[in-house]
């Protein structure tokens, strides 16, 4: 099914446009059919304990080997679970996530970002949200969602060599965007896109890229970030180009600067953004938890995906990040961060003044030269 929105501009006003989330699905991925067995999974989850299904393949719990956990937290906290807690974090789960952990998260997102899709409907692009086994899942089923062999991608240069690795493979044209200490160029963006008419961007074999991948913040290798205006210019040069924006953001709770920038997804008026968040760089790099957020019809076909390939993320990780952040709250997590990031900026402040004090004058093979 050809799924449609509405085209609506910052100010807030419908215009004619719309926006047909087909035309941005490889062909692999416009393919791909609900898994019967993934969904006997979920609804068996929302069943009373006293169902016994013979349906999904699911093992019997009872055989086990682990009976109970309790987990200690630095603050004094305890994250335990207890026998029947420990049956469902061994079990099958479904593909989207555990419903508790992504509701938090969508509470988390509409208090950060606050989204204007967050209230659409379904059908029109509404905001939502699953998990992933770590951003890089994310993103890696993200491109091979959306590009095809040929097709052109526009992203920063340089970039993160993880979404060169997933990229490369697809055999699409990587289009380097200029960029500086302030990220992506709204100016050089514009220059790159003058090549093709915006009134001939949906006709066949037009070659316009519908992809633009960016790192707003701590840009992997560059450290840059975007300025709110950039964004907004570049959300701008988006819509003029019915391009999707990929908002890779794994360092966005690792900002110095208070307040934070606003993002991609806090301007989003026309379900364009597909955002990925990741809790490596704050909770654990090791329990590979994600979050992928963006239009309903887009987060569903990735959703499809997961069913096909790791099935879900472990549930005995999603269950103890949840018990987490459950404890904590909103307030308690973003405490947390605060702490995070105040270990890394008395970091970035020792290097800083070492710098200063043995690099001073000298050029890196001095340097190498003198140690």
């Amino acid at each position: 099914m050809t799924e449609h929105i509405t085209h609506k501009p910052l100010g807030g006003q419908a215009t004619q446009g719309m926006m047909n989330y087909a035309r941005y699905l490889t062909a692999v991925s416009a393919a791909r059919r609900p898994s019967p067995i993934r969904i006997l999974t979920e609804l068996q989850q929302r069943s009373p304990p006293s169902l016994i299904s013979l349906a999904g393949g699911a093992p019997n719990p009872n055989t086990f080997p682990f009976h109970s956990a309790s987990i200690k937290v630095k603050n004094g906290q305890t994250v335990t679970f207890d026998e029947a807690v420990m049956k469902r974090a061994l079990q099958y789960s479904g593909s989207s996530g555990i419903p508790e952990l992504l509701s938090w998260m969508k509470n988390l997102q509409k208090s950060l970002h606050n989204p204007p899709s967050f209230s659409y409907r379904a059908e029109d692009g509404q905001m939502d949200m699953c998990v992933t086994t770590g951003s890089q899942e994310g993103l890696c089923k993200l491109f091979e969602m959306l590009v095809n062999p040929g097709d052109n991608v526009l992203l920063d240069v340089p970039t993160y060599p993880g979404t060169l690795a997933a990229l490369q493979p697809l055999g699409c044209n990587l289009i380097n965007v200029p960029s500086d200490q302030h990220g992506m160029i709204p100016a050089g963006l514009k220059e790159v896109l003058s090549q093709w008419d915006p009134s001939e961007i949906h006709k066949p074999g037009s070659g316009a890229p519908k992809i633009l991948y960016t790192i707003p913040n701590g840009g992997n290798p560059t450290g840059a970030s975007m300025t709110e205006q950039r964004k907004r210019e570049v959300y701008e040069l988006a819509r003029q180009y019915d391009m999707l924006i990929i908002e890779d953001d794994p360092y966005y709770f690792l900002q110095f600067d208070k307040p934070w920038a606003p993002t991609f997804l806090s301007m989003d008026v026309d379900g364009r953004i597909i955002r990925t968040d990741s809790f490596s760089k704050i909770l654990s790099s090791g329990l590979r938890i994600g979050f992928v957020t963006g239009p309903k019809p887009l987060v569903d076909r990735l959703v499809l995906h997961i069913q096909a390939s790791t099935m879900h993320t472990s549930t005995f990780t999603q269950l103890m990040v949840y018990q987490l952040l459950d404890s904590w709250g909103q307030e308690g997590f973003l405490r947390h961060v605060d702490g995070v990031i105040e270990f890394y900026r008395k970091q970035r402040d020792a290097m800083i003044s070492s710098a200063d004090k043995w690099l001073a004058g000298s050029t890196g093979d001095d340097y190498l030269t003198q140690q």
